[in-house]
C-alpha cells in the first residue's frame, strides 16, 4: 500500500480503540474515518459477515470483498463472534473493557436485547464514548421506521428546493444522508473524545439521520422559518429555489455546463440576448426566475459547452463543466490535490478510491490495512485478550469466526 504520508509520521489517534458494530454505511465510513486516522478500529461482524459484505451497490462484487465493504472498512481488522452466544459476549465485553470508542446503529431496542446498551457498557468502563446512529430517533413515533437514505431525502424536504413544479423531485446523486449521518458521527466522536481527555469521562453520543440531513440545511430552513420565505418551484427546472436565476445546469450543442447567480446585463451581453438589459438583478431574477431561465437555456443550446465556459469566464460570470466520474477522475486539480489513492489489497488486487477529506500537516491519515476479510484478525484480537488457547474451540464451537491468515502489503 502508499500514499503520500510517510511510513513513520505520528497518527493523531494511535492509542485509541474503537469498536465498530455498525453495518451499512453512516456507521462503518464514521469509523473508517477514525481508522484514517490512526485509531484501532476493530469491526465486530457476525460469523457469516456484517450485511454489507452480501450487498454489492452497483453489483460490483469484488473477488472476496465487495466494492461497497471495501470502500467503507479499510484501516479496521475484523473479529467474527456470535453476540447472542454467552461467550460472544464474554468476548465483547473484555473488548470494551479496552475500548474507548463503541459504535452501533441497531434498530431501536436491539442493542439492549443484545446487553451492548450503553448503561451495561458503562458499567464495564466508565470511560467509554458511546455512539448510537438512528434513522430517526432513539425514541418517539418514528423510532421503528427503517432508516434508509431515499425515505430521509424525500423526508426531508430537500427534494422540493430543486427542480421544476408539477415534475417528480430528483433526489441526490449519492448516498448524501449516509454521508452527512457518518461525518455528524465522526464531528460527534472526535468531540466525545476531547471532553474525556480533559475529564477523563466518557459519555453517550447520539446521532440519528433525520437531525443530520435537517441540520444540513441550516441556511435554507432558516430562510423558511426566520425570513418566511415559501419553498416554491417554478415552471423550469432550476437548482435552488432560493437563489436567484438563472441557476443550474444547462444544455449546449456537445454537452452540459452550470451557470450560477450571473448579473443579468453581463449575461445577456454575454448570450445576445437584449431582454436582460433592463432588468434589476436583485428583484427581477426573483420575480422573473421561468423566464429567465428559459430565454438563457434557449441560447446556451446553440453553442458548445467549451465556447460558452471560455465566454463566462472572460466575462467573470460563475460557469464551470457538467463532469461524469470518468472526467472527476481525470481532472487536473483533482491529481493536484492526490485526491484519489492507490494501494495493493491482498485479495482485490489495486485499488482506486477517494482518500481523505482532510489533511493535518503533524498527524496525517493514511492506509494502514485494506478492508478485511470476515474474522481475519479474529485470532489475533483472541490473543490480545487473553482468550489465545480457547481460540480453536470457540471456532470449532460456531462462537467466532477466524480467517486464514492474510499476508496484508503495509503502507
Amino acid at each position: 500500500m502508499s500514499d503520500s504520508s510517510p511510513t513513520d509520521a505520528p497518527e493523531v489517534l494511535s492509542g485509541i480503540r474503537v469498536l465498530d458494530c455498525s453495518i451499512a454505511m453512516a456507521g462503518p465510513f464514521a469509523a473508517q474515518r477514525l481508522g484514517d486516522l490512526g485509531a484501532d478500529v476493530i469491526k465486530v461482524e457476525p460469523t457469516t459477515g456484517e450485511w454489507q459484505r452480501h450487498a454489492a451497490a452497483g453489483g460490483a462484487t469484488g473477488n472476496r470483498i465487495n466494492v461497497s465493504f471495501l470502500s467503507l472498512n479499510r484501516n479496521k481488522r475484523s473479529i467474527g463472534v456470535d453476540l447472542k452466544s454467552a461467550e460472544g459476549k464474554e468476548i465483547l465485553y473484555e473488548l470494551v473493557k479496552t475500548s474507548d470508542v463503541f459504535l452501533q446503529n441497531y434498530r431501536p431496542g436491539v442493542a439492549a436485547r443484545l446487553g451492548v446498551d450503553y448503561e451495561t457498557l458503562r458499567a464495564l468502563n466508565p470511560s467509554l464514548v458511546y455512539v448510537s446512529i438512528s434513522g430517526y430517533g432513539e425514541d418517539g413515533p418514528y423510532r421503528n421506521r427503517p432508516g434508509q437514505d431515499l425515505l430521509l431525502q424525500a423526508m426531508s424536504g430537500a427534494m422540493l428546493s430543486a427542480g421544476s413544479h408539477g415534475h417528480p423531485p430528483t433526489p441526490a446523486g449519492q448516498y448524501l444522508v449516509d454521508a452527512v449521518t457518518a461525518s455528524t458521527a465522526f464531528e460527534g466522536v472526535l468531540a466525545a473524545l476531547f471532553h474525556r481527555e480533559r475529564t477523563g469521562q466518557g459519555q453517550l453520543v447520539s446521532v440519528n439521520m433525520l437531525d443530520a440531513i435537517t441540520t444540513l440545511q441550516m441556511q435554507e430552513l432558516s430562510v423558511f422559518t426566520v425570513g418566511g420565505v415559501p419553498q416554491k418551484r417554478g415552471a423550469e427546472p432550476h437548482a435552488h429555489v432560493y437563489i436567484r436565476a438563472p441557476y443550474g445546469t444547462f444544455s449546449t450543442t456537445d454537452g452540459y455546463i452550470a451557470l450560477a447567480m450571473p448579473e443579468l446585463h453581463a449575461l445577456g451581453e454575454v448570450i445576445g440576448d437584449p431582454y436582460f438589459d433592463g432588468l434589476d438583478t436583485e428583484t427581477d431574477s426573483w420575480k422573473h426566475r421561468d423566464e429567465i431561465f428559459s430565454r438563457t437555456a434557449a441560447r446556451l443550446a446553440t453553442e458548445s459547452s467549451a465556447h460558452w465556459l471560455a465566454a463566462f469566464s472572460e466575462a467573470g460570470i460563475w460557469a464551470g463543466p457538467v463532469y461524469d466520474y470518468q472526467a472527476l477522475v481525470d481532472d487536473e486539480q483533482i491529481k493536484h490535490n492526490g485526491t484519489f489513492i492507490e494501494y495493493e489489497h491482498p485479495t482485490e488486487g489495486l485499488v482506486k478510491t477517494p482518500g481523505f477529506p482532510y489533511k493535518l500537516s503533524e498527524t496525517p491519515a493514511r492506509i494502514d490495512r485494506g478492508a478485511p476479510l470476515t474474522g481475519e484478525h479474529t485470532r489475533e484480537i483472541l490473543e490480545e485478550l487473553g482468550f489465545g488457547s480457547r481460540a480453536d474451540a470457540l471456532v470449532e464451537a460456531g462462537v467466532v469466526a477466524a480467517e486464514p491468515a492474510v499476508i496484508e502489503e503495509q503502507v
